[in-house]
């Protein structure tokens, strides 16, 4: 290990991993700065003459540290690369407030010796909120409410909500939902080409969508009509994606790309990765791959991982080994 890469820590969206090798006794470190949300941070382990490892998780100095300093919910592990991968928990911080490098500290009093891994996986960051309505996540800004309400008026949401002068009927799984030819054609291509050649649903002035939930389909069209609500995106974002993909709606596509790559965990990436496959989502796939095999986390879903092998596309199989083996020769 270089001494620039001996201080450097690497990031996906939400995970920071700083690998550590040979700490002597009566050592302190500080990792390089690295960016996770709007925060540069700083790692810092300490080793004193009994041994014990001492790591601390703190923001840079700044002007938005300091006005608007991170409060932060983590899971920070230390994992030995050595032997038969030695893995300490600290239990999980929920909504820590972090100013300076005293207001987390980790105090660990089993030896670690060797390569070891500091792994730190932001489960999310929040900033207290201007009107005094307590702390709001970063996260849970809307990135696709923002996006939406920029390319349709407020009037759009009013339309829908309210049914006025409705001419066509999106049919779904478990129900209908009344909406407007215009907008619909407007924001989508595959729906102009329905409504402007005689199909069935130039005919009927009905949609069929029997894929769809009806909770998911209100979803998209309040994407479509700028009156989404993040939480609605969040909970149908996979619904969406599959929506944009056939409906042929970059935009919304793109929201979903980029949403889905901000909190992939040891749940959700295996799925993630079969989608990013399905619909062709390169920063998704590139994301999850790094995170199950870069950062280690195969080993937290062995089981799964290797069900996931038992059924997965045959030319993903080969990407994840490729990635695998280019892995162990940079270890």
């Amino acid at each position: 290990m270089t001494t620039d890469s001996a201080y450097r820590v690497e990031t996906t969206s939400r995970l920071a991993q700083w690998r550590i090798e040979n700490l002597a006794s009566c050592t302190y470190r500080k990792s390089d700065p690295f960016t996770i949300g709007k925060w540069n941070w700083h790692l810092s382990v300490e080793k004193n003459r009994t041994m014990a490892l001492f790591i601390r998780l703190y923001p840079v100095i700044s002007n938005l540290s300091r006005d608007k300093p991170p409060i932060a919910s983590f899971v920070i592990k230390a994992v030995s690369s050595a032997g038969d991968r030695k893995c300490l928990v600290h239990p999980e911080v929920i909504d820590k407030q972090l100013k300076s490098n005293e207001d987390f500290l980790w105090a660990i009093e089993v030896p670690l010796t060797g390569k070891f891994i500091i792994d730190v996986e932001f489960l999310d960051l929040k900033v207290e909120s201007l009107d005094g309505a307590g702390p709001c996540s970063i996260w849970g800004e809307a990135f696709v409410q923002r996006d939406s309400n920029e390319k349709a008026l407020t009037s759009l949401g009013r339309m829908l909500s309210e049914s006025i002068h409705t001419d066509i009927v999106i049919a779904v799984s478990d129900g209908s939902i009344p909406a407007h030819r215009a907008v619909l054609a407007s924001r989508s291509p595959v729906f102009r080409s329905m409504f402007s050649h005689d199909l069935k649903e130039k005919e009927l002035s009905s949609v069929t969508i029997s894929d769809m939930s009806i909770e998911a389909c209100h979803a998209f069209l309040d994407y479509i009509y700028g009156n989404i609500r993040n939480e609605d995106f969040l909970n149908h974002r996979l619904a969406l994606l599959q929506a944009a993909d056939k409906y042929d709606i970059p935009d919304l596509k793109e929201a979903c790309h980029q949403s889905l790559v901000e909190d992939i965990d040891t749940k959700n990436v295996l799925e993630r990765l079969q989608n990013a496959t399905l619909y062709q989502l390169p920063k998704l796939k590139t994301s999850c791959m790094q995170y199950l095999v870069r950062f280690g986390k195969i080993y937290d879903i062995r089981d799964d991982f290797n069900a996931f092998l038992q059924c997965a596309d045959r030319e993903l199989i080969g990407e994840l080994l490729n990635e695998i083996l280019a892995a162990w020769k940079g270890f």
